[in-house]
């Protein structure tokens, strides 16, 4: 399996994980959908001027990356109002009610979800040893949210977490749909929509405007812990698909649960601990896996950045650009072969 996506997904959660005690602290002098709204208004904001940075110190870097598509534009947009907008706002209420190291590590169900609805609506392949990974990683967080006396109000908070799980399960796998375009234009358009709609949300509800500070620091920790990390995961997403990049992703709570650990001072308990291993056994079971038989590539005609490996050995014209990895027009013709794979852009064959 190929090391540099899973180290792109990774990254992209610790930065997500760590960002979830410091949203903790902000809920103390922020209301939740404002607090949404500025995470992703701090994401789209710095991300779009990273963006165009990057172009004007690197002018061939505005062409090493396909743009989005007219056609890949609704993908985007369903990825957006389930991402972008509802998932945050049931976070960020959850959080509200939720200590830090429990709600960082029940987000481990982000992963179940977007594993749930690509196997069975998107028909991602997976086998029994990913089937039970998902297993240990539902168990952790079943160990975790017990309480023994379950109450509607101590209810409220795990279930409004859960809840944006799968608005972001879902936002994974849309958003995998256009993981060959422009990571950075994908994550700039999240963060510029979605950011605006949670504030005015937020302020039509009547609430109070956050203090300066309050509100630079959530733009900060949204550049990072969205923007960054979003970037990141849809890079991986094109090479690894939704359900084991999600699977990968689910690391970030346990990052979040040691940062609300040794940053807040919330107790280290034995049902922590617990629900840990079984989702550290979880993750574990998806990185280990290998994934290979013989497979039949139909034939396909697309634009994204790319070298020419063996899934690239098409002949170039005149005008296509010289240098690799490069991005233009290019065709797949059938091919019938056999190796190590994983449910990329380019393997999405049934099984």
């Amino acid at each position: 399996m190929q090391f540099h996506p899973i180290a792109l997904a990774l990254a992209a959660a610790a930065l997500f994980g760590l960002s979830t005690p410091a949203c903790k602290v902000l809920l103390g002098t922020v209301d939740p959908s404002l607090l949404a709204g500025l995470l992703y208004c701090g994401a789209g904001i710095g991300i779009g001027v990273l963006r165009r940075l990057t172009k004007w110190a690197s002018p061939e870097a505005d062409v090493s990356e396909a743009k989005l598509t007219p056609a890949e534009m609704p993908w985007l947009a369903g990825a957006i109002v389930a991402g972008g907008m509802i998932g945050p706002l049931l976070l960020m209420t959850g959080l509200a009610r939720t200590d830090a190291a429990t709600a960082s590590l029940l987000l481990t169900l982000e992963g179940v979800a977007t594993a749930l609805i690509a196997w069975f609506v998107f028909r991602e392949n997976f086998d029994r040893r990913i089937a039970l990974g998902m297993l240990c990683l539902v168990a952790g967080a079943g160990v975790l949210s017990w309480s023994g006396q379950p109450t509607i109000a101590g209810l409220l908070g795990p279930l409004a977490i859960v809840g944006a799980c799968i608005a972001w399960g879902i936002d994974n796998n849309l958003t995998r749909k256009v993981s060959l375009a422009d990571p950075l234009q994908i994550v700039e358009l999240k963060g510029l929509v979605a950011g605006p709609v949670n504030l005015v949300i937020g302020l039509i509800g009547g609430t109070a405007t956050p203090p300066v500070p309050s509100i630079a620091l959530a733009g900060l920790v949204g550049f990072f812990g969205i923007g960054v990390s979003l970037a990141l995961f849809v890079v991986a997403l094109r090479h690894l698909g939704a359900a084991r990049t999600g699977a990968y992703f689910s690391t970030a709570p346990f990052i979040g649960g040691i940062g609300a650990v040794m940053a807040l001072g919330e107790p280290l308990s034995a049902q922590l601990l617990v629900a840990g291993v079984l989702m550290a056994i979880g993750v574990w079971l998806h990185m280990t896996e290998h994934h290979e038989h013989e497979h039949v590539h139909e034939a396909l005609e697309h634009a994204h950045r790319h070298v020419h490996d063996e899934h690239h050995r098409h002949d170039h014209g005149p005008d296509d650009p010289p240098g690799e990895p490069h991005v233009h027009l290019h065709r797949h013709a059938p091919l019938r072969h056999k190796h190590a794979h994983t449910p990329d852009m380019h393997h999405t064959h049934v099984h």
